[in-house]
């Protein structure tokens, strides 16, 4: 048995392996999807988007060298699926892949610190609020999690990708830098800025209980 599990798999499915191809589709197959439709919200473009994605594996599987993960290797053949099908679907395209995500603006509205002619320049002048100790069921109820998708659409291209892959998908940091062609100081600030976002949609939630 080969001591490197990816380097065996690779091998078997370069050998033409039905079953560890299929294996590998049952594995990755809704983590792509998913993944599709933040960026192509028609469920029929996105679902496109992810068979092009296997059929593009299929494909290179012969010239892959292993460098990266085979997920990391899937990931960035559907980022780029994604962005050939919403060229050509425009009024789908919900990614600007071309676009700069970085700006100058701060992730927390700066009026909820003092300021530096305060005595406490830089802390909180209320703390955030504790969100309700819900139970778990109700905590990942439909509506929460409909919030959470609604304000990760809403995400410049680079941050929805990153708190997706994070967060969402539990990949590494090096996996996602791979993948996305990232440095690992940008891949903080994508993610640092895109949590907060989400969080500030979760708290204005909250704060709208009764």
């Amino acid at each position: 048995m080969s001591a490197n599990p990816e380097a065996a798999r690779l091998a078997a499915l370069q050998a033409g392996d039905a079953a560890a191809f299929e294996a590998l589709v049952a594995e990755q197959h809704a983590g792509l999807l998913r993944l599709a439709r933040l960026f192509l919200t028609d469920e029929r473009l996105a679902e496109e988007a992810v068979q092009e994605t296997w059929l593009a594996a299929v494909r290179g599987l012969e010239r892959f060298e292993g460098r990266s993960s085979l997920k990391t290797w899937l990931v960035s053949i559907l980022m780029n699926r994604a962005r050939t099908i919403g060229k050509r679907e425009a009024r789908y395209l919900t990614i600007d892949f071309e676009s700069e995500d970085f700006d100058d603006g701060p992730t927390v509205e700066p009026t909820r610190f003092y300021g530096r002619e305060e005595e406490w320049d830089g802390y909180w002048r209320e703390y955030p609020a504790a969100w309700p100790n819900q139970p778990e069921a109700e905590a990942l109820s439909g509506e929460l999690l409909a919030l959470i998708e609604a304000s990760i659409r809403r995400l410049p291209a680079r941050q929805r990708a990153v708190i997706l892959l994070r967060d969402m998908q539990h990949w590494g940091a090096e996996e996602v830098c791979n993948a996305l062609d990232v440095s690992e100081t940008n891949q903080r600030v994508l993610l640092h800025r895109a949590r907060a976002a989400v969080r500030q949609a979760l708290e204005s939630y909250f704060e709208e209980q009764p």
